[in-house]
């Protein structure tokens, strides 16, 4: 398994050493894009918007766990690459082991408070008296499958750090296939509507984590979740959250800022709530793509890193922001032309269809420079650069986006120019990236000069 790590990591050309790793990725990324374009799918051929509302209200409050397993996988992912950089293995066994016993704890507790405060948190996330009982029951049935969302979320990055990028896939792959195929049968076979999209949620959940677990059990993989390899020391825990929480965080506000514009866009219709979830569905073509291209370099740039070799950190990176940037623009071009019948697909209503429409060709304006966003926040992270982490994290969704959104909800009250404000904002934090990257190579990048000339 090492020599399969260095083989890729290390002496592979570049361009094969960066498709080998976000192939996977990018793989990984369209199943979970599949899972969430079928939920709303099947959903909506219910013919109740109000159900679509619903999932879309609940998707916020999905997301808020989903970013606790981002931090234990984002951050875990960045330190457990550089010690296989710095040929600590024994330390990356520890690291996984600690990322796995305290997510699933964390996860144990979150899961029993969002059954016991279900109510108050789907007023909080904008239920109108519509759509309040849809999203009870859709939040308190996926909160049994916290536990597992937060171990398959993890793992699906930290696996990807010892070179395991194909079993990181194959977790992902099987999970949402088994939701997919649960969905039509659960919510329209069975007639069981949310609580049959909530159902095969949790349900594929669970299998990804088998996945992980049954692979992480075996003796494949250089990585531990063994009781006896659990340490909690001061390079693992501010080495994980140093990365993780700015990287968590990014979700977390992206959570808030949703709930934030759902409760603002309740004000002028359900219709348009339903129409701004299902934008933000067809928003994610073009985003879990680039996400997964983001991801998927982050263990090979975190390597290179952590074995002090920067001309092969510069030559992955290039090489990855001008792919990056081609297959933006190519999604750009498909997801603005192939609009209406994607927002069609999701929503019968009329009403809902034409905010859907608007509100999707406005999202996609951020399209052409989101690759290159994602590229420069992972090699940030890679870095183990906690400031310049945390920066991006709480501008992109929060210093920035938050208070424009209320500007423009004071200067407008139109939900169309609400929708404007996540553009705006994306274009902002390219810059911004950009900006911090340059700060982490004239900071961080000094101990790899010695390896200039190291291929």
């Amino acid at each position: 398994m090492q020599k399969n790590t260095t083989d890729i990591f290390r002496d592979a050309p570049v361009p094969k050493a960066v498709l080998s790793n976000i192939i996977p990725s990018i793989i990984s990324m369209i199943m979970v894009l599949v899972y969430n374009l079928a939920d709303t799918f099947f959903i909506g051929q219910t013919k109740n918007a109000y159900m679509v509302a619903a999932v879309s209200l609940a998707t916020p409050v999905f997301l808020i766990f989903m970013a606790i397993g981002m931090l234990f996988g984002i951050g875990g992912t960045s330190l457990i690459s550089r010690m296989l950089g710095e040929g600590k293995n024994r330390h990356a066994k520890y690291t996984s082991a600690f990322c796995f016993w305290t997510g699933l704890v964390v996860g144990i507790i979150a899961m029993v408070m969002l059954i016991i405060f279900n109510e108050p948190i789907c007023r909080t996330v904008g239920a109108s008296n519509e759509t309040i009982g849809y999203t009870k029951q859709y939040l308190g049935i996926v909160a049994t499958g916290i536990p597992f969302l937060i171990v398959s979320n993890s793992f699906s990055n930290i696996i990807r750090a010892d070179g395991n990028a194909n079993k990181a896939m194959l977790g992902m792959v099987l999970g949402n296939v088994a939701n997919i195929i649960l969905d039509p049968v659960m919510i329209l076979g069975f007639g069981w509507n949310v609580a049959g999209a909530a159902i095969a949620t949790v349900i594929g959940n669970i299998v990804s984590a088998i996945v992980y677990i049954s692979h992480l059990l075996s003796k494949k993989t250089m990585l531990s979740i063994k009781p006896s390899d659990y340490k909690v020391n001061k390079r693992i825990v501010t080495g994980v959250f140093a990365i993780g929480i700015p990287a968590s965080l990014n979700s977390v506000l992206m959570s808030t800022s949703n709930i934030i514009i759902n409760n603002l866009m309740s004000r002028f219709d359900d219709m348009a709530v339903a129409g701004l979830g299902v934008a933000m569905k067809v928003n994610m073509i073009v985003v879990m793509l680039l996400i997964g291209l983001g991801t998927g370099i982050q263990p090979l740039l975190g390597y290179c890193y952590g074995a002090g070799n920067k001309k092969r950190y510069m030559a992955i990176l290039k090489f990855s922001l001008i792919l990056a940037f081609c297959m933006s623009m190519v999604m750009t071009v498909l997801c603005y032309m192939g609009a209406a019948p994607l927002v069609r697909a999701f929503l019968d209503n009329q009403d809902a269809f034409s905010y859907g429409f608007a509100f999707s060709r406005i999202y996609i304006y951020s399209g052409p420079i989101l690759g290159i966003l994602f590229v420069l926040i992972n090699a940030i992270q890679s870095t183990g650069a906690a400031l310049p982490s945390l920066i991006l994290s709480i501008s992109r969704q929060g210093l920035v986006f938050l208070p424009l959104l209320f500007l423009f909800n004071k200067l407008f009250n139109s939900p169309y120019m609400l929708a404007r404000v996540q553009p705006v904002t994306d274009y902002f934090a390219v810059t911004l990236s950009a900006i911090l990257f340059i700060f982490t190579m004239k900071k961080y990048f000094k101990h790899m000069e010695y390896t200039e000339d190291t291929m």
